[in-house]
């Protein structure tokens, strides 16, 4: 069966959106400025700065106003607790299922947090499986992970298919593992001059149903 790779964070679900009401939350809970959301959505860069950075840039900035647990709570828990998975996502996955595709979530993260969200939407009943960094030990570009994910479903990579939202980690990863893509551009312009992907997509839901209407 042909082999559909998705990324989990801002392309299956909105991490982002999550993140930012986890924020909006934690700062009008501990009476710090709302204005600071913004702020600390910088900080963060949708997820890639490691969470003892960002730990060490909120205490920097408030001091014992931010208490540590409640730090913690929200870079565990504060997305994951939060994510959703959109109507036309769900939809497009099922047709790829129906397709007859092997889907298989590959993530880079924290594994407990990762599955949290995974199972939280109901993604572990629309895929066949998933791969988290930290469980396999690579993170995303690099190609042991992806071979981690078709071994977790005993299918080759010939033929896959890679879908994500960031250049560096899933377009490049495709390319790392001659696989196709699709990159899910969210009305960004493409500014990678290394690689490119296969096609373009606005939006998940596009992108999966670009790949099952059309493998070829």
């Amino acid at each position: 069966m042909p082999l559909l790779l998705l990324d989990l964070d801002n392309t299956l679900v909105d991490r982002d959106a999550a993140f930012r009401a986890a924020v909006a939350d934690f700062l009008v809970e501990h009476a710090l400025p709302v204005h600071d959301t913004e702020w600390l959505m910088t900080v963060d860069a949708g997820g890639y700065t490691p969470r003892a950075e960002v730990a060490r840039a909120v205490r920097a900035r408030y001091g014992a106003r931010a208490p540590g647990p409640a730090v913690r709570d929200l870079l565990d828990r504060g997305a994951a607790d939060r994510v959703v998975l959109s109507r036309p996502v769900r939809s497009a996955l099922a047709r790829a299922l129906t397709s007859g595709w092997t889907l298989v979530i590959v993530t880079n993260g924290r594994a407990a947090q990762q599955e949290t969200k995974i199972r939280a939407t109901g993604l572990d009943a629309l895929t066949h499986g998933w791969v988290v960094s930290e469980s396999v030990g690579h993170k995303k570009p690099a190609p042991q992970i992806f071979h981690a994910a078709a071994a977790t479903v005993g299918v080759g990579l010939d033929g896959a298919w890679v879908i994500g939202d960031s250049p560096h980690a899933d377009i490049a990863g495709a390319v790392g593992i001659g696989a196709r893509s699709v990159w899910v551009s969210a009305g960004r312009p493409w500014t990678e001059t290394a690689h490119t992907p296969t096609r373009t997509a606005p939006d998940t839901a596009s992108a999966i149903d670009s790949v099952v209407d059309a493998p070829g």
